[in-house]
């Protein structure tokens, strides 16, 4: 309904005075009941404008555009103007449009292909990869796949956490404790083993952190044993991370982690000594932020070691050197909010003008039934176990309900993994939630099995309707929509028709879950059609018209699924 929205501005535009077609737009709604029309356009932002009642402006424009073509009726409520759009006419232009656009329905060229960097996952090295991860790196692919959608030249990057102190601490726990073949083995487990163990013996004994500080500065030195091993346990891990990443179907154009920063971070601190920034306090140098209501930024501790706050910076520096980005964006969890709101001001205060393009898009923490998850006491649900899990359930049902499937295995991966990717991007993102087996592996209800069900269900009547539907597809046949006027079929056009603005607003808002929700709409009103009004009728002419409806609602749902990381089968 995009389209039909820019006109309805462009109509009103042509008779109000001060006012332009974008900044009615703006004030255009859609009213949350269809008996009150198509759009709403309130009239009291006017009334200052043309110093009267909004009522009577609205009565007065509503007087003005009776008799407008594309709409079968105008009038005022109250304070506003409602329109109801001619139905045959809205039908057409609709689906047409999307069938016309398929696979690119729901695109737009708004980015003009500027560069957009999307920073998500970014797990640390040596550490499962446990649910925990899972929020950044399904709203960051969809984010992705989103901005992309959007036009604008998307870079994914996945800032591995490979630095850092916890390194001198594997690396004293390896050496203390540790067994090559046993890591060979199993890395990240064994590596989470050595972990747990070296914060129980330190509790006992805490010159261990000592120790694994100076092991972290002889890394940061390049010295040769501890860069070996730091390299070695790195690979291990991304091996294991490849296997999560391959079943989630996510790939990234760059795993420059933290450790890629590590030559680039003098300069850093030379700039903001230069600038004036850094104060020296109890031998470390910090970034006094009080004025700005924030604690101080600690940049380099008293032993000359770094931190992420100075490699962040160092990260934002090359990646504008390097991308000249438009946005540079980081799914990162809320817990961080502080420390993105006070680096962002230090990039300020460095006098680059770029600062404002960089936007942390934050998301709720998750923790266990049982409590909060812990790394270091090893307390924590590994995601390949989850993804898992959920392929197995989903391969059980199909096997209980003797489904026909042409590839089982593909078909229970799709399903199974889907449903844990879409039950992630299915709530506002940035709310805390409790990880539950149950809530998982429940398929019931709105769910992404429930959508990828309607979306085979198209398929099958696609299929069945044969040579009509490809006469369709292939633009032979322009069928009458003016033929399926019920008020099932007109609600669903609708939501067809609002999927690219559905987009568009996803986007701007950084928030997956407004497709999630808008394609569970769509496929809710679909199942509606499908129960109540037959489809594949014998008058040819009302056939084609319905036919054409459930092409248009199957690729808006296969598009939709897409921007989640979901994919579409064809046959469930």
């Amino acid at each position: 309904m995009e389209n039909q929205k820019k006109q309805l501005a462009e109509t009103l535009a042509g008779v109000l005075e001060n006012i332009t077609a974008d900044e009615i737009g703006k004030l255009i709604e859609t009213p949350p009941d269809s008996s009150m029309g198509d759009f709403a356009f309130p009239c009291f932002k006017l009334a200052a404008l043309y110093r009267k009642a909004p009522q009577k402006i609205a009565e007065e424009t509503a007087e003005k555009l009776q008799g407008t073509e594309g709409y079968s009726e105008i009038r005022n409520v109250n304070a506003y103007v409602n329109f109801f759009m001619d139905r045959a006419a809205t039908s057409s232009s609709v689906i047409s449009e999307a069938i016309e656009k398929g696979e690119n329905y729901g695109n737009s060229d708004l980015g003009a292909n500027r560069p957009v960097i999307v920073e998500f996952s970014s797990p640390n090295i040596a550490k499962p990869f446990h649910i925990g991860h899972l929020r950044s790196t399904v709203i960051g692919n969809s984010m992705a796949k989103i901005y992309k959608a959007l036009g604008y030249d998307v870079i994914r990057i996945n800032h591995l956490g490979d630095y850092g102190t916890q390194f001198g601490k594997m690396i004293v726990a390896y050496r203390r404790w540790g067994n090559e073949e046993e890591v060979r083995s199993e890395p990240i487990k064994t590596l989470l083993k050595y972990y747990v163990r070296f914060h129980d013996e330190a509790e006992k004994d805490p010159s261990l952190e000592d120790e694994a500080r100076a092991t972290f500065t002889k890394l940061e030195r390049g010295e040769k044993e501890e860069v070996e091993l730091w390299q070695w346990f790195r690979e291990e891990s991304l091996k294991e991370f490849s296997y999560v990443y391959d079943m989630l179907g996510i790939e990234f154009d760059s795993y420059a982690g933290e450790s890629f920063y590590s030559d680039k971070m003098d300069r850093v601190v030379d700039m903001m000594q230069e600038k004036g920034l850094l104060k020296e306090s109890e031998g470390a140098m910090i970034v006094d932020l009080e004025e700005y209501g924030m604690p101080p930024a600690l940049i380099r501790k008293s032993d000359g070691s770094t931190l992420y706050i100075t490699r962040d910076i160092a990260a934002a520096i090359y990646r504008k050197e390097t991308y000249d980005f438009y946005r540079n964006i980081y799914v990162v969890a809320s817990q961080q909010n502080l420390h993105f709101k006070q680096w962002f001001k230090i990039i300020e205060l460095m006098g680059f003008d770029w600062a404002d393009q960089c936007v942390h898009v934050p998301f709720g923490m998750v923790s266990l039934e049982d409590g909060t998850m812990s790394t270091r006491h090893g307390k924590v649900v590994f995601l390949l176990d989850v993804l898992n899990k959920a392929v197995e359930k989903t391969r059980e049902i199909i096997a209980e309900k003797n489904v026909p499937a042409e590839d089982l295995d593909q078909t229970a991966h799709d399903v199974g993994v889907g449903a844990v990717m879409f039950q992630e991007l299915s709530n506002n993102m940035i709310k805390d939630y409790t990880f539950s087996w149950d809530k998982v592996l429940n398929f019931d209800g709105e769910t992404g099995p429930y959508v990828q069900y309607t979306h085979a269900r198209c398929a099958s009547v696609i299929r069945k309707a044969g040579e009509d539907a490809d006469a369709i597809l292939t633009g032979q046949v322009k069928p009458d929509l003016s033929l399926t006027g019920s008020d099932v079929v007109y609600e669903l056009v609708k939501a067809i028709g609002r999927f690219p603005s559905v987009v568009r607003e996803a986007g701007e808002r950084y928030e997956p879950s407004l497709i999630t929700r808008h394609i569970t709409d769509v496929a809710e009103l679909f199942n509606k059609f499908y129960h109540d009004e037959y489809i594949l009728v014998e008058d040819r002419e009302e056939r084609l018209a319905r036919i054409a409806i459930v092409i248009a609602t199957k690729l808006t749902l296969k598009n939709g699924l897409a921007l989640l990381g979901v994919s579409a089968p064809d046959r469930m």
